[in-house]
């Protein structure tokens, strides 16, 4: 690799880093290795071909350009900490990555019980906090939003808490500050 190849590679993953919160080839291969997967298999749960998928994890490509793909991204990572802390077993991790896989543009995973809205229609409420995580993620990365929320909680407690539990936190705690906001 020549010196601008090494150059733009070095640009390319600072700019996954800004957009991501670290380089995607380290996000990557930490998925792998949580969920037991291989990289052909996540670039299938991903829905990228498995040439930009090495191209993302390489540094050869700086940004996922799908939004869908973002969004399957951020639903691994959160399946990954599920199985770490044993709350999900490997059987139903299987069945999750299938779900995320078949997911497209504004869905999100589902809730064990499979539904995304409720009766009337109206997205649920895990469904509204994923796109707030989902929105406050795509425009900075968990360190960014929390030193936001650092400097504003001072001036601006709710706001700050805010940040830090959408930006940065769990799914399960965002549903529960979501619900205990509402009238």
């Amino acid at each position: 690799m020549d010196a601008a190849q090494q150059e733009a590679t070095a640009r390319a993953r600072e700019l996954q880093r800004s957009w991501y919160g670290e380089p995607l080839g380290a996000l990557f291969r930490r998925l792998i290795d949580d969920l037991g997967l291989n990289q052909a298999r996540l670039a299938a749960v991903l829905g990228l071909s498995a040439p930009m998928l090495s191209q993302l994890m390489s540094g050869q490509r700086a940004k996922i350009g799908n939004p869908a793909v973002v969004q399957r991204v951020q639903a691994l990572q959160e399946l990954a900490v599920q199985v770490a802390d044993g709350s999900v077993s490997a059987a139903e991790a299987t069945d999750r990555m299938d779900e995320i896989k078949k997911s497209q543009g504004g869905s999100v995973l589902t809730g064990t019980s499979g539904q995304t809205t409720s009766g009337s229609g109206a997205p649920t409420v895990r469904r509204v906090v994923r796109e707030i995580q989902s929105l406050l993620r795509s425009v900075a990365a968990a360190g960014d939003i929390i030193d936001a929320a650092d400097s504003l909680a001072p001036a601006h407690p709710e706001l700050a808490e805010f940040l830090r539990v959408y930006g940065a936190g769990r799914t399960a705690d965002a549903v529960a500050h979501y619900e205990s906001h509402q009238n």
